[in-house]
């Protein structure tokens, strides 16, 4: 500028009117571009920033036990009988329970629980952490393509084992991670914990942007296997098992064109407040000094009232207006006229496209099928995690995606809902939206054959009430002796069809037709007693009561469908 006005003479009066009629011819060319890119940059860096601030998922990984760490419901029963820590009582009470729980004949224990008798101490509790731990963070970094030293963030949580140094350490010391990452151990926080580490990694990554997080999520089953013979504590015996699962978050921008998901909402309800909901799951000793989690028999009210306040708040999130309107509309016309109308219960499929329900028991999830009004299609990724790895406790959300990306179908922009129930009394849910199809095969559900329906996949024991209600108990107990004793001529069978469970469990469900062939060629020999038993025994093996010889080949046995308006709590 000092140049032109130099040319110009603005020393004199006629260099200060040519000055000011170069000025005003170019203004409009030079002012527009310069505004034009003054906006552009100003967009950019508020895209920038909306983009740092959302928070991405990677992938994430469920671990799949090797098969040598496979029981059957069989070994578990022998195993209880064997150990010598358990009264008549309780094992009766723990078949009862095993009958009912919705697991399959084929679950996983650590290595300690496979001694005689079982070998549960810090080492081998050390040593189910490691198993678990280890191959989750391998796994997912393999997927992701990414190094350990590339994580900012680690967050693990387990509930009932915290040893020193912390579970986040030992990852920290195997996998080599960078001295400046950031690390967080949460503990005692119950099943929902998965939900709350995520939550716990986005409030992280809120503060340090162009980062990434580790979350990984299990419950340590060796030192909390409970010995004793208080019903109540000898619950969680029948449905935890091992697993647990590692996801990788990110607020990179520049991660988010291979990311599947971005996190939508997290939603928190704390019932700690009343003692009923505070002492519904409940750690403490025995009358004789033996360690045990007491569940109460208020857990399944405590845990619908906890859903309805998650469920409140979430609502106004995710619904679309029409169910909103719907639900205003019909709480003004119970205000203004009490007793007239029911209370709207708003229709939540409409807001999500999958669902991942804690696989906490078949209670559980028949419990909150009916209350959602979820189809049996929506049910099985719950029910399919639930039957084949058991109560996995915080990771079991994760298994449930898994089983939707892996045997189902996810699209652009569909929603998935993941909602966990928690001691002390806790209910958490996460929206996540899909940021493109996703249709990945992990490991955990490579057992399962391509082409089987995903009909098959929902394997909920459910007792098939016609049968049940026509027979009497004595009846029903015949039978059952009789199977199990191999009584007239089944006994040379029972072998043949115990020899096949192994198989099976690897999912070699070729064994289907001959299992069933083999225990119909016996039938006529096994229900001498008549037609009735014939039709009560047929129940048994259709997968209603798990006994010795029914064999787990029948695979169709357990495809029943689900009866939501009969859920039954697993207590």
């Amino acid at each position: 500028m000092a140049l032109l006005a130099a040319e110009l003479g603005v020393t004199t009066p006629a260099g200060n009117v040519r000055l000011a009629d170069t000025l005003r011819k170019t203004r409009p060319t030079l002012l527009g571009p310069l505004v034009a890119a003054a906006l552009l940059a100003a967009c950019a860096v508020m895209v920038y920033r909306r983009l740092s601030k959302q928070v991405y998922l990677l992938d994430f990984s469920c671990y799949r036990p090797a098969d040598e760490y496979q029981v059957t419901w069989k070994r578990f029963m022998a195993g209880s009988r064997e150990c010598g820590f358990f009264t008549k009582d309780s094992l009766d009470f723990q078949e009862r329970i095993s009958q009912r729980n919705g697991l399959g004949n084929c679950t996983s224990f650590p290595p300690s629980l496979h001694e005689e008798p079982p070998n549960c101490n810090m080492v081998t509790a050390r040593e189910e952490a490691e198993i678990v731990l280890f191959g989750v963070v391998k796994e997912v970094l393999e997927k992701t393509g990414l190094r350990a030293k590339d994580v900012d963030i680690l967050v693990v949580n387990c509930s009932l084992f915290n040893p020193t140094p912390s579970l986040s350490a030992m990852i920290v010391n195997h996998f080599k991670m960078r001295s400046n990452v950031l690390t967080y151990n949460l503990a005692g926080m119950g099943c929902s914990a998965g939900v709350i580490a995520v939550g716990l990694a986005q409030r992280l990554l809120a503060g340090e942007p162009n980062s990434r997080a580790l979350v990984v999520s299990t419950e340590n089953i060796t030192l909390n296997w409970y010995s004793g013979n208080e019903r109540s504590m000898l619950i969680p015996n029948t449905l935890f098992r091992m697993g647990g699962a590692g996801i990788l978050l990110t607020n990179r921008p520049s991660d988010r064109w291979r990311a599947k998901y971005s996190l939508q909402h997290i939603v928190r309800v704390h019932l700690g407040r009343d003692d009923s909901a505070y002492r519904c799951v409940y750690q403490h000793p025995d009358s004789t000094g033996k360690i045990g989690v007491e569940l109460s028999r208020d857990l399944v009210k405590v845990a619908g009232k906890a859903l309805t306040h998650n469920l409140t708040k979430l609502g106004p999130k995710v619904l679309p207006w029409s169910e909103k309107l719907l639900y205003a509309g019909n709480w003004v016309a119970r205000k203004v006229a009490p007793g007239r109308w029911q209370e709207y219960v708003p229709d939540f499929k409409q807001a999500f496209d999958h669902f991942c329900l804690h696989a906490g028991g078949r209670g559980v999830i028949e419990g909150l099928g009916s209350q959602l009004g979820l189809s049996q299609r929506q049910l099985e990724p719950s029910a399919s995690t639930l039957y084949w790895y058991g109560n996995t406790s915080s990771s079991s959300l994760w298994y449930a995606l898994s089983y939707i990306e892996s045997r189902q179908t996810v699209r652009k922009g569909d929603r998935v809902w993941q909602v966990g129930f928690g001691s002390g009394f806790k209910c958490n849910s996460a929206v996540w939206k899909a940021l493109r199809n996703v249709d990945s095969k992990h490991p955990a559900w490579n057992h399962l054959a391509a082409d089987t329906s995903t009909e098959q996949d929902s394997k909920l024991r459910v007792e098939n009430n016609t049968a049940a209600e026509s027979k009497s108990t004595a009846d029903r107990s015949a039978v059952q002796s009789t199977l199990r004793n191999g009584r007239n001529g089944v006994s040379e069978d029972s072998e043949d069809v115990s020899d096949k469970e192994n198989s099976v469990c690897n999912g070699h469900k070729d064994l289907n037709q001959d299992a069933t062939a083999s225990v119909k060629d016996r039938e006529g020999d096994v229900f001498a007693a008549g037609e009735s038993y014939l039709a009560d025994a047929k129940s048994c093996l259709n997968g209603q009561v798990k006994h010795e010889d029914s064999g787990s080949g029948e695979i169709k046995a357990h495809s029943q469908p689900l009866n939501g308006k009969q859920a039954v709590a697993f207590l």
